[in-house]
């Protein structure tokens, strides 16, 4: 073992290691894996910001302790109820936007750009607007990951229903299809890939408002993964806080995989990827 790893590293935690190692794999190939966590300890041996910059070691010895106390579990559970609640109803919204905006002209033109519009709006901004409505409370917090979520939701539905082939509408119509029937059976199955890329995206936009949101809305004897990180800033621990920050990239890590398996799941069923896409 190198010199510069914390004995207590490989005393404690290498079946963690194993784990952590195998959840990267879904980002990257087993090579850029190796040579990030060498990149990483060069950096922290080469001493540059060293007493700000914990090695490798240190921060996942730092994780592996947390993981034995039930305070990060907590904080798990917090952040994820949030993300799955707040993303449930930004799905919803955007699915109902979505699919009157793609179907009613005079909507579309009223409303189209600005679905767009707050799709490029970073949320963090509206979170002055969020506390000043809600207070410091989750609904502050979920008010924001709707916005910054199901504009993306809300678009990935319109792309799809756009790009619907014509003529499969035409075969939909002749085989009496018509208003909800067509959308149901034809328009919105034929308009799931571009659905999934929406709530994909969506995602990444929900995730990164209920950061946001739990860093700067801090709701008493509510422990969460953003409080974490700021309790580790405000006490200048910045192995903590690596490891809570690892912790975020795991989550949103899974997640990703998960959509991504999805969006291959049906791009093969459509024809759009080989079986080895």
């Amino acid at each position: 073992m190198p010199a510069n790893v914390p004995p207590p590293v490989e005393k404690n935690v290498p079946g963690y290691v194993e784990k952590l190692t195998y959840l990267e794999s879904l980002e990257a190939p087993p090579d850029q894996r190796s040579r990030r966590l060498a990149v990483w300890q060069l950096i922290h041996v080469s001493g540059w910001k060293k007493a700000i910059f914990p090695g490798p070691g240190a921060t996942l010895f730092n994780l592996w302790q947390q993981l034995q106390t039930g305070l990060l579990w907590h904080a798990i559970a917090t952040t994820a109820t949030r993300a799955v609640l707040g993303f449930g109803l930004a799905v919803l919204i955007g699915a109902v936007i979505g699919a009157l905006v793609s179907r009613i002209r005079p909507l579309r033109a009223a409303v189209g750009s600005l679905i767009t519009g707050l799709q490029t709006l970073p949320s963090i901004a509206w979170f002055p607007f969020a506390i000043i409505l809600f207070g410091i409370s989750t609904q502050a917090i979920m008010f924001v990951i709707i916005l910054g979520a199901a504009p993306s939701v809300a678009n990935g539905l319109i792309a799809g229903v756009d790009y619907t082939p014509p003529l499969l509408l035409k075969a939909g119509k002749m085989m009496g299809l018509r208003r909800l029937s067509l959308y149901r059976y034809l328009i919105l199955p034929a308009s799931l890939p571009a659905f999934v890329a929406g709530l994909k995206q969506g995602w990444a936009f929900a995730w990164r408002s209920l950061m946001a949101g739990e860093l700067l809305v801090i709701i008493a004897n509510q422990p969460s993964l953003g409080v974490l990180l700021s309790t580790d800033q405000d006490q200048s621990d910045m192995a903590s806080a690596t490891a809570i920050i690892i912790v975020i990239l795991i989550l949103g890590i899974l997640v990703h995989s998960l959509f991504s398996l999805a969006d291959g799941a049906i791009r093969r069923r459509w024809g759009l990827a080989g079986q080895d896409g």
